[in-house]
């Protein structure tokens, strides 16, 4: 058994229109499963391929209050393209972010509702990701992350460091799962987190139970009326554990 990383889950405040935010950012077509869901992929994608790690949007009326713990990171192929999405990105509604990272490369900015993410300067590693370079959680520990989560998916570990960890789906497409040493502690829910999906024919409870076995845990919610699993990863990130597909 196991999974692979399909999409990442993000609230918000509007999810309609923080859709045609990162729909317009990444090119990519915006669908609705629901009042509240707001579904963005790539225009002509066949869900769910490792080409992409898609985007669902879903309407909470919460306001962000901290620093997002999971967040993306986009590709460029230039110094000129980095300016010019930069550029268009601001014209879309996001505005420059200070995370603490001093004098870098990349640009830090936050969409219309405050999620931080990275445009990258052109790095040979991201040639072929795609828009989206990596999806990036900050951790405490990246060995003891990229253990778990190199048990949990059936992606490859390319990279793991004391600083570092970062995994790629097998076939060697789409975009990277890194994790990144940061010195701040998780503070609440996450308002964005990873979704992993089981192959068809799995066993969801099984495979739940696999993850437990991990070192995964359960959040301690009510799940009795949703058909997927909530667990959270050994620094306590929550994930969902969806349906196989």
């Amino acid at each position: 058994m196991a999974t692979r990383l399909v999409q990442i889950n993000m609230k918000a405040q509007d999810d309609s229109a923080l859709g045609r935010f990162w729909a317009q950012a990444l090119g990519w077509g915006v669908d609705s499963e629901g009042p509240g869901v707001t579904n963005l992929e790539p225009v002509g994608f066949s869900y769910p391929d490792p080409v992409a790690v898609c985007i669902d949007i879903i309407a909470r009326p919460e306001p962000k209050t901290v620093k997002n713990r999971v967040h993306l990171d986009l590709a460029t192929t230039s110094a000129a393209h980095q300016a010019e999405l930069v550029g268009r990105l601001r014209d879309l509604g996001a505005t420059p972010a200070d995370v603490g990272q001093g004098d870098v490369p990349w640009t830090v900015m936050a969409d219309p509702e405050g999620n931080e993410f990275c445009v990258l300067e052109p790095r040979p590693l991201y040639r072929d990701t795609g828009p989206v370079a990596a999806v990036v959680v900050d951790c405490a520990d990246p060995r003891a992350m990229a253990r778990f989560w190199d048990g949990a998916m059936d992606w490859t570990l390319h990279e793991v460091t004391d600083d570092r960890a970062a995994l790629r789906s097998a076939a060697g497409v789409g975009p990277y799962l890194e994790f990144i040493r940061t010195p701040d502690a998780k503070s609440g829910w996450n308002r964005v987190h990873l979704d992993i999906r089981p192959y068809p024919g799995d066993d969801p409870a099984a495979e739940a139970a696999r993850l437990r076995a991990l070192g995964a845990t359960d959040p301690g919610i009510d799940q009795s009326e949703i058909p997927w699993t909530v667990l959270a990863d050994p620094e306590g990130n929550e994930f969902c554990l969806l349906t196989p597909a």
